[in-house]
């Protein structure tokens, strides 16, 4: 391994610096994605049933105990409802929040995706110009030498497509779940306003 990192010179170094880089990211985002998905229709049934009886603080301690951008936008709705403010804009506010934070250091996957291929390229570009100088300067090179330096020029070129093809797989998956969350944010939201909508007429009545 050395050896293959010495023969693509600092240009792999860099390129493997990025792809540690994305594998991290990648873990992180995964796990902090994985650990917010819960079961909406449960939760907002459950959540429904609880706010039927009017049992506010039971209802905000479901959502506090459960994982989660929807848990945390339905909160904001019940308080919304319970301090009479409009619920809507509280959950518009919420849900851009942690759109944030679920969209948070994709940009860093995207990057390495797009920016290791150029990498390899300007590491081979490198060390075809360093191949040639030197034979220019010994006046002459034997094929057997010739290749060898090809060889070790195109390494990086391997190096950066090794560490964009995953990186790229990996933003798109860790999208589709973002989108995912967002699409039950979404589901949440129209639900809850539904309920409240109607529970208002039932009171005023």
């Amino acid at each position: 391994m050395l050896e293959f990192l010495r023969a693509g010179g600092p240009m792999l170094w860099l390129i493997v610096f990025f792809g540690v880089i994305g594998i991290y990211v990648f873990l992180e985002k995964f796990f902090q994605l994985r650990r917010n998905q819960v079961n909406v229709r449960e939760l907002v049934t459950g959540l429904v049933n609880v706010l039927k009886r009017d049992a506010m603080i039971e209802a905000i301690t479901l959502c506090d105990t459960t994982p989660g951008p929807v848990a945390k936008l339905l909160n904001a709705a019940i308080q919304a409802y319970q301090n009479d403010d409009d619920i809507k804009p509280a959950i518009e506010d919420t849900a851009k929040t942690e759109l944030n934070r679920l969209e948070s250091r994709l940009n860093i996957l995207s990057t390495i995706a797009n920016i290791a291929p150029l990498l390899g390229l300007l590491g081979t570009v490198v060390g075809m110009y360093d191949t040639f100088s030197g034979i220019s300067a010994s006046n002459g090179m034997s094929l057997a030498a010739l290749s060898g330096g090809v060889k070790e020029a195109l390494i990086t070129t391997a190096a950066g497509l090794c560490v964009a093809i995953p990186a790229h797989l990996a933003y798109n998956y860790l999208l589709t779940q973002v989108q995912s969350l967002c699409a039950d944010m979404e589901k949440a939201s129209s639900e809850i306003l539904y309920f409240f909508a109607h529970r208002k007429q039932e009171l005023n009545k």
